[in-house]
């Protein structure tokens, strides 16, 4: 007769371990897959922008638009177009799985209102500059923008006192340290004209979306994460279309014209095929980081969507580069060294790099 002895076997043991460890991995291949979308996001909509009546805005004749439209009204606008189609894309996810309504209740709590918040400072803020620094530097201001992990670390020391140790300052000190061999790339004479401008802007995408992860990360604690990608990109789209355009409009001398690029960005057929792939990468990208965080940790999580970082200028070179011919997404050698010493900073803020041997000898 066996005896109990209440303990759980070695083949149990063994077994959960396997399941754990599979479970870790696939929240790390998660996790990276959400950078990898990222890039291509950055690519898609970089693509979009070169399509159909942007053509027009972007081309030799400008349409007749001033600097100050082109520059930023219409980065803007491109960051509105792709937010709303990531938004359909979210809700019509949501009805999939029958959480449409739980989306239309939880706007109106406290972490809804929370999520609200964090979409107004990486959607109408962050996302415009990082459009509009993608369309006056190129794809060497990805790198740039993936400093938001490194001055999240700050920003959650500052706010909400959370630790900040010798690691992690060293990790944002190798991200600094390669965000200035990026700078360096816009003084030779491979820089596009404005590069140093551009990269300036992406540092302010960098800065919301730190902060943005701050408020976030209080957000989703408290909400289903599917819930706040479709609230988050919701209020990012149309906060853009209804706030953030009609202000640029003002600034640049016509409410009217700012609804009228509006107007002809959406019945642009040519270019919105661009914009509803890239509004689909982009949504993709988000939920992947979410449910790569809940797998595999929020600080793995983290670096592995860092990763973006490289993923980005070499999706941008590859889909605008090689297979659309266009000239301006080449990434000298610098800035490659640079996107990947920047993916190694993330990773050393947000875990220990030994603990990833550590956990193979330990499964």
């Amino acid at each position: 007769m066996c005896e109990m002895t209440g303990q759980p076997s070695a083949e149990a043991i063994a077994a959960k371990k396997k399941l754990s460890s599979q479970f870790f991995k696939k929240g790390i291949s998660i996790a990276i897959f959400s950078g990898i979308m990222y890039g291509f996001y950055s690519a898609f909509l970089s693509l979009g922008m070169t399509k159909g009546v942007w053509s027009d805005w972007y081309g030799t004749n400008t349409a007749g638009l001033s600097a100050f439209v082109i520059t930023y009204v219409l980065g803007a606008l491109g960051s509105a177009v792709n937010d709303s189609c990531s938004a359909i894309w979210a809700m019509l996810y949501a009805g999939i799985r029958g959480k449409f309504g739980d989306f239309l209740r939880c706007i109106n709590t406290t972490p809804g209102r929370v999520m609200i918040l964090a979409a107004l400072i990486g959607g109408p803020i962050s996302s415009t500059a990082y459009v509009i620094g993608l369309q006056m530097a190129g794809s060497i201001v990805i790198p740039i923008t993936a400093l938001c992990p490194a001055i999240g670390a700050i920003l959650g020391r500052i706010l909400f006192k959370q630790e900040l140790n010798k690691r992690m300052t060293l990790g944002i000190a190798i991200c600094v340290a390669a965000s200035f061999m990026i700078g360096s790339t816009s003084i030779t004479g491979s820089a596009p004209k404005g590069a140093l401008l551009g990269i300036c802007i992406a540092f302010i995408a960098a800065l919301g979306w730190g902060f943005e992860g701050c408020v976030a990360g209080y957000g989703t604690s408290m909400i289903d994460s599917e819930i706040g990608i479709t609230i988050r990109q919701a209020t990012s789209g149309l906060s853009n279309l209804i706030i953030l355009i009609p202000i640029m409009g003002m600034l640049a001398g016509s409410v009217k014209l700012s609804t009228h690029l509006v107007a002809q960005a959406f019945t642009s057929g040519s270019a919105m095929i661009w914009f509803a792939v890239s509004g689909l990468c982009a949504f993709v990208s988000y939920m992947s980081w979410y449910k790569g965080n809940s797998m595999c940790g929020a600080a793995l999580g983290m670096a592995c969507n860092g990763t973006y970082s490289f993923w980005g200028p070499f999706a941008c070179w590859i889909i605008l580069g090689v297979i659309f011919g266009k000239s301006g997404w080449s990434i000298p050698a610098i800035g490659w060294i640079a996107a990947v010493l920047m993916v190694f900073g993330i990773l050393v803020i947000a875990m220990n790099p030994m603990d990833l041997f550590r956990k193979k000898e330990d499964k």
